[in-house]
């Protein structure tokens, strides 16, 4: 046994009905074929360089709506907006309600931008609005769609994850770099975080980091 392992309990062997250790709460904002908008919160979402990948789920209305039209605002809330995000929570653009969704309590919500107490606002490059309060609101457009487990993408069938090209980006000014309007200031971006289905918000930075010394263009 070696001197780092020494003491430590064993690990446990488990199977959680979810793997979410810990994701950024995102909200997105789409629209139907008849021009409606729909907001939704979601926290499967990660970025590769200027590429954003959703994962939902595809009988809700954000899929239908991303499968239709293709257009998608993804609006980053920070930790201090969480009252708004978790008035989403259980509400659907889906009517009538699909059965599953019904049986876990949602309902259906045709304004979402006010019942949540949120401002839609005009984007610059897609049709859905930005959510006016978030201080980070990431536009873009539809790539490829892309079934689990072999499965097709399209509306009503199983899960998808989308890949996203970014088109436009807008963030409140607090949060740019003193100096470097084009770099966000970590120290000052307090987004909202889900784990387990439950709100969490950021600490202090714990450590140094070296990948922090290498210039963000090194990844384009």
């Amino acid at each position: 046994m070696s001197t780092l392992t020494a003491g430590l309990q064993p690990h446990v062997r488990t199977d959680p009905a979810i793997l979410y250790f810990g994701t950024p709460v995102a909200v997105l904002s789409t629209l139907d074929a008849n021009g409606s908008a729909n907001l939704a919160p979601m926290s499967s979402v990660f970025w590769l360089g200027h590429t954003a990948v959703l994962g939902l789920g595809t009988r809700s209305q954000t899929a239908h709506n991303l499968f239709d039209t293709g257009e998608v605002v993804i609006a980053l809330p920070s930790s201090a907006q969480v009252d708004a995000v978790d008035r989403l929570a259980l509400t659907t653009g889906r009517d009538p309600v699909p059965e599953r969704k019904a049986g876990a309590g949602y309902r259906h919500v045709a304004d979402k931008f006010a019942h949540a107490g949120l401002t839609p606002v005009p984007s610059d490059t897609v049709a859905p609005p930005r959510v006016a309060e978030f201080p980070v609101a990431l536009e873009g457009r539809v790539v490829t769609a892309h079934g689990l487990g072999g499965a097709v993408a399209g509306p009503d069938n199983g899960i998808a994850t989308f890949e996203v090209a970014i088109t436009a980006i807008h963030v409140a000014p607090e949060l740019q770099a003193a100096g470097r309007p084009n770099r966000i200031d970590p120290d000052r971006w307090r987004p909202l975080v889900m784990s387990f289905q439950r709100f969490y918000g950021l600490g202090g930075e714990v450590h140094p980091s070296r990948l922090a010394t290498i210039d963000e263009e090194w990844y384009r």
